[in-house]
């Protein structure tokens, strides 16, 4: 018997510090989960909706899924990049498209797998691997940098982004300050360019800014009915009629992640090939209201998006006066 329990008291010496450090949470689609309470190989499926929220709090990333073996990303826009700045080391690619590449997954040695609810079909492979926490992006079930908040509390660092965010908010007030005094309750859209217009999601530090600064986003009837189930990154197709009708207090514009300029020159010029005269009769355009953004900068659902965007409202707001 003392045998028996001088065994059990040296297991739990064993087993105690695993179960210190890690801790039981609920996913976003009500899954318990046991994750490290500091998790050190974090690997995302998803990198702009998951992989820069955590690094944009410190995280470096260990693995993304939509990187390649050489490090390029799926699309030519790196978001690193733009929106963190160049420099910072790159996650490891398990595959830049269709299934993920288990065998170079677990070649990663995660302790956690971040993924979007969109990947709840894959969680029976992944959790082969690591602990697989899913989270929601979808515009339906998530606004502005919601999901960076969300991630900040599973990783440990909420006192981070609360400072962080409390810095970038003293920032909006200062900015406000500057508006006239009528600007509450001005509405935005904003519209990306692609083969055609599309109207994009609620996920992003783009919309969370706006929406700080006092813009509401105007209703559009033609997509209003379509869910948004891809986070910031899902576009709602726009006619070109529709979009001729449009008069928001504030028309936010954003060319192709292909397009080599992101700029107004650029964005103008494929606008016209969409819209042939639309600079004619739009009333935003007519009346100088229209922003013009690096959708590179903006679009991900980070604190380091909705200051891009603060930065590009300041300079139009400064060069329309």
């Amino acid at each position: 018997m003392r045998h028996l329990v001088f065994s059990f008291i040296a297991a739990m010496l064993v087993t105690g510090p695993v179960w210190a450090d890690e801790r039981l949470v609920s996913d976003d689609t009500g899954r318990e989960v046991l994750v490290p309470r500091q998790p050190d190989r974090v690997v995302v499926m998803h990198e702009p909706l998951l992989g820069l929220p955590l690094m944009d709090l410190g995280i470096e990333i260990t693995g993304s899924y939509g990187r390649a073996d050489d490090g390029s990303f799926v699309i030519a826009v790196d978001f690193i990049d733009t929106v963190l700045g160049e420099g910072r080391p790159k996650p490891r690619g398990f595959g830049p498209f269709g299934q993920p590449d288990l065998e170079k997954l677990r070649a990663l040695e995660p302790d956690l797998i971040v993924a979007t609810e969109l990947d709840a079909g894959k969680l029976d492979q992944l959790a082969t691997v690591a602990p697989v926490y899913l989270q929601n992006v979808s515009s339906a079930k998530v606004h502005g940098i919601e999901i960076q908040d969300d991630l900040a509390a599973l990783v440990g660092l909420t006192e981070v982004f609360n400072s962080r965010k409390a810095t970038y908010l003293e920032r909006v007030s200062s900015l406000r300050e500057t508006l006239p005094a009528n600007s509450a309750g001005l509405t935005y859209l904003p519209v990306f360019l692609t083969d055609q217009l599309n109207v994009v999601g609620d996920a992003s530090g783009m919309v969370q800014a706006l929406e700080d600064l006092g813009f509401t986003r105007l209703n559009v009837d033609e997509t209003s009915k379509l869910a948004a189930g891809g986070g910031s990154m899902m576009l709602m197709p726009l006619s070109a009629e529709a979009f001729g009708r449009l008069n928001p207090d504030l028309l936010v514009l954003l060319n192709s992640y292909t397009e080599d300029d992101r700029g107004e020159t650029g964005t103008r010029a494929k606008l016209d090939r969409i819209v042939p005269g639309w600079q004619q009769f739009m009333k935003p355009n007519l009346e100088n209201r229209i922003l013009f953004v690096d959708p590179a900068k903006v679009i991900t659902p980070t604190l380091a998006s909705a200051n891009h965007m603060l930065d590009a409202f300041e300079s139009w707001t400064l060069k329309s006066r």
